[in-house]
């Protein structure tokens, strides 16, 4: 694939195991998407959505999060009931997945992560 017929990078990120206390606090989602930003050298376009729902089934309870980035999004689901988290990374423009990784697995303090790298 030549580089021109690049659009952009995904990783896809599913942590295990994450802290309780991280994943179902409003205040460190919002951190960890500040301090992300600034790590893969993104920046955020408009405010952070950050709505926490699902309430009435334990399966879908927990916070989401939105953040658009000039180049493209970083989106997250976290389930209170697994103590799960579901992170993706787009952009049209290349950054350090490696770094990203190792970042968000130390923040939740998952004990497991699985990944996915995908050039679109």
């Amino acid at each position: 694939m030549k580089e021109q017929n690049i659009y952009g990078y995904e990783l896809i990120m599913d942590l295990f195991a994450c802290e309780l206390a991280v994943i179902t606090s409003k205040e460190k989602l919002q951190e960890y998407v500040d301090e992300l930003c600034k790590l893969i050298k993104m920046k955020k376009f408009g405010s952070t959505l950050l709505p926490y729902f699902g309430e009435e089934n334990p399966y879908t309870k927990g916070y989401s999060l939105v953040q658009l980035i000039e180049t493209s999004s970083i989106t997250g689901h976290f389930s209170d009931l697994w103590g799960t988290a579901y992170i993706n990374i787009f952009s049209c423009m290349p950054y350090d997945r490696e770094l990203a990784e190792k970042f968000t697995k130390e923040f939740f303090h998952a004990k497991e992560i699985k990944t996915r790298f995908i050039v679109r």
